[in-house]
C-alpha cells in the first residue's frame, strides 16, 4: 500500500452527487439556452456583423438567453466539476458566485420597494425606448405583442405612446399606411375571430377617445402591471422567496461539502515507512535502516 491513510473522515456522497446532479441540470440547460440565443443571432445575420449588436435601439430579446444562459453555464459548471472532482476552488467560486446573485437580487428587491416612483419612470422610459425600434428587430416586437395581449395594454401608459415610433405617429409628413394607427396587439380579442386580423389598429387613433376604446385597449402596460403585482403578489412573493431559499441551500450545501473535503485533507497521514514502496537502490539503505 502506498497512499496515504484517513483518520476516519470522509466525503458525503449524498451531498457530493445530489450537488453534482443538481448542477449539471444547470450546465446543460444553461448550453441550451446560450445555443439558442446564438442561433437567433446566426438567423438575423448578427453573428456576421458583431457591430450590429449595438445598432439597435431597444432591447434584443437575445441577450435574455444569452445572460442567462450564461450564468447557469458558468454554475452549473462549477457546481458540476467541483462536486465531482472534489475541487474545492470550484466549490467555493459556485457558493461565492450564487451569493453574489442572491445579494443582488435582494438589494434590487429593497431598491424597488424604496424607490417606487423611480423605477416607474425608468420602466416608462425602458417601454418607450422600445417602442421607437418596434419594427426594427422581430424578436423584439413579438416580445411586445406578447406583452401588450397578455397584460390587455398598449403603450407605456396609452395608446399615444405609439406616436414614438415613425411608423405609427400622426404627424402629417407620415407616408406609412400605419399613421395614427397601433400594433394590432393593443386590439380587443373577438373571440368569434380564428384568424388574427394584423390591420384592426389601422387610423384607430385618429377616432375620438370615446371611441377608441371600442377596438383596442386603452390603459397602459406601466398601470397594468402594477395591477398584476396586486393581483398576484403572493404568487410572486412564493417565487422570490423560493428561489431564495434554494440559492441559500445550494450555498450551504457547497460550503458543507468544502469543509467535508479539506476535513478529509487535513486528516491524511503518511503510512509508515515499512509499508512504502522504495526503488530498487534504496533497498539496502532500506534493510539497514530496518536492521
Amino acid at each position: 500500500m502506498s497512499g496515504n491513510h484517513y483518520k476516519g473522515q470522509e466525503v458525503s456522497c449524498c451531498i457530493k452527487y445530489f450537488i453534482f446532479g443538481f448542477n449539471i441540470l444547470f450546465w446543460l440547460l444553461g448550453m441550451a439556452l446560450v445555443g439558442i440565443g446564438l442561433w437567433a443571432w446566426s438567423e438575423k445575420g448578427v453573428l456576421s456583423n458583431i457591430s450590429s449588436i449595438t445598432d439597435l435601439g431597444g432591447l434584443d430579446p437575445v441577450w435574455l438567453f444569452m445572460v442567462v444562459g450564461g450564468v447557469m453555464f458558468i454554475l452549473g459548471f462549477a457546481g458540476c466539476i467541483g462536486a465531482l472532482r472534489e475541487n474545492t476552488f470550484l466549490l467555493k467560486f459556485f457558493s461565492v458566485f450564487l451569493g453574489i446573485i442572491f445579494f443582488l437580487e435582494l438589494t434590487t428587491g429593497v431598491l424597488a420597494f424604496v424607490f417606487k416612483d423611480w423605477i416607474k419612470d425608468q420602466l416608462n422610459l425602458f417601454i418607450n425606448n422600445n417602442i421607437r425600434a418596434y419594427r426594427d428587430d422581430i424578436d423584439l416586437q413579438n416580445l411586445i405583442d406578447f406583452t401588450q395581449e397578455y397584460w390587455e395594454c398598449c403603450g407605456a401608459f396609452g395608446a399615444d405612446d405609439w406616436n414614438l415610433n415613425i411608423y405609427f405617429n400622426c404627424t402629417d409628413g407620415n407616408p406609412s399606411r400605419e399613421k395614427c394607427g397601433v400594433p394590432f396587439s393593443c386590439c380587443t380579442k373577438d373571440p368569434a375571430e380564428d384568424v388574427i386580423n394584423t390591420q384592426c389598429g389601422y387610423d384607430i387613433r385618429a377616432k375620438p377617445d370615446s371611441e377608441q376604446k371600442d377596438y383596442i385597449n386603452v390603459k397602459g402596460c406601466v398601470p397594468q402591471f402594477e395591477k398584476w403585482l396586486q393581483d398576484n403578489l403572493t404568487l410572486v412573493a412564493g417565487i422570490f422567496i423560493g428561489v431564495a431559499l434554494l440559492q441559500i441551500f445550494g450555498i450551504c450545501l457547497a460550503q458543507n461539502l468544502v469543509s467535508d473535503i479539506e476535513a478529509v485533507q487535513a486528516s491524511w497521514v503518511p503510512p509508515p515507512l515499512s509499508m512504502r514502496r522504495l526503488p530498487p537502490h534504496s533497498s539496502k539503505k532500506a534493510s539497514a535502516y530496518y536492521s
